[in-house]
């Protein structure tokens, strides 16, 4: 398989979240390799609201890695930097997802690219946009600025 188009979101709301941000990117492997990063965005918390803010940012990597590898090389490093099962939506020390696989489209029992409502989510959605506007939702087929309107700006500031 050849290098792959592949975005991923990070975020992480315990600790020193800007240095987490970091560990997460400096633990990915040789045949991950980073290719544009969004600015940092602090977020307020989706879901389960009780809880700090977080820090978010959206990668864009090349890789060759096969999805289900990739998945699993991202959980085994979200596990090495600490993070613990626990309820949906809970505080975590670092959040690594998959959004896109070029224009793969995925279902499985533990994974689903693109990313289900990623275009629902400022959080992602923003720091999304800011490196890849005319990225194609394959699913959705529209490019992803396309769903700006849809989300509430507000609740996502650039650091």
């Amino acid at each position: 398989m050849c290098d792959e188009r592949v975005f991923i979101a990070l975020g992480t709301n315990i600790g020193d979240r800007q240095a987490n941000l970091q560990i997460a990117k400096d633990s990915l492997p040789q045949s991950v390799e980073i290719v544009q990063e969004s600015s940092i965005y602090e977020t307020e918390p989706w879901g389960y609201t009780d809880q700090p803010d977080f820090y978010n940012q959206v990668i864009e990597v090349k890789t060759s890695l096969k999805p289900m590898v990739l998945l699993v090389t991202l959980k085994a490093i979200e596990v090495n930097m600490g993070r613990e099962k626990s309820f949906r939506n809970a505080p975590r020390i670092i959040d690594l997802d998959i959004l896109f696989y070029g224009q793969h489209i995925i279902h499985e029992d533990s994974l689903h690219i693109p990313h289900p409502e990623l275009h629902k989510r400022a959080f992602v959605l923003i720091p999304l946009v800011e490196i890849a506007p005319e990225f194609f939702h394959p699913l959705l087929g529209k490019p992803l600025e396309a769903f700006l309107p849809d989300v509430d700006p507000e609740s996502v500031k650039r650091l």
